[in-house]
């Protein structure tokens, strides 16, 4: 099973989106395995951003990660990375495809809802650096078959 980290900015947060984006992860067949309520101070926001530092926004998006708390989820299913950043959407709200998170809730790339890990090794790393194994609840779900099972 594949895990992928989600992060629901401080502009989700603000606008009261938490529930409403857990519940699409939830009804797309995805299993939450760890989440917490954060506010992220400036050196653990550059660490997680580190691949940006130097780029003109650069600064912009530390004051913007760290100005209001942000929830903080590792998601778990099949192909995990490609559901998440498929039910979120392009990351340009703009270009993002009709009954996508940032579609539906958000219009500028800026304040674009939500961060997904790109792929599998990224999501390692995001997941090691927000979350301790210990904080990770792995867990049977009662109706797993009925989502990912096989024929």
């Amino acid at each position: 099973m594949e895990r992928t980290l989600v992060l629901i900015k401080p502009d989700g947060v603000q606008r009261g989106l938490i529930g409403e984006i857990i519940k699409r992860l939830e009804n797309r067949g995805l299993k939450l395995v760890a989440a917490k309520f954060v506010h992220v101070h400036r050196a653990f926001a550059e660490e997680h951003y580190a691949i940006h530092k130097g780029k003109p926004f650069f600064e912009g998006l530390i004051e913007y990660i760290t100005s209001s708390p942000l929830m903080a989820m590792v998601w778990e299913g099949p192909q995990a990375v490609a559901a998440v950043r498929q039910t979120m959407g392009a990351t340009k709200p703009t270009e993002a495809a009709p009954g996508t998170i940032r579609h539906d809730f958000a219009l500028e790339m800026g304040r674009n809802l939500t961060h997904a890990s790109d792929s599998i090794e990224n999501a390692k790393t995001e997941i090691d650096l927000w979350f301790k194994p210990e904080e990770i609840f792995p867990w049977d779900r009662a109706s797993e078959e009925w989502i990912s099972g096989s024929n």
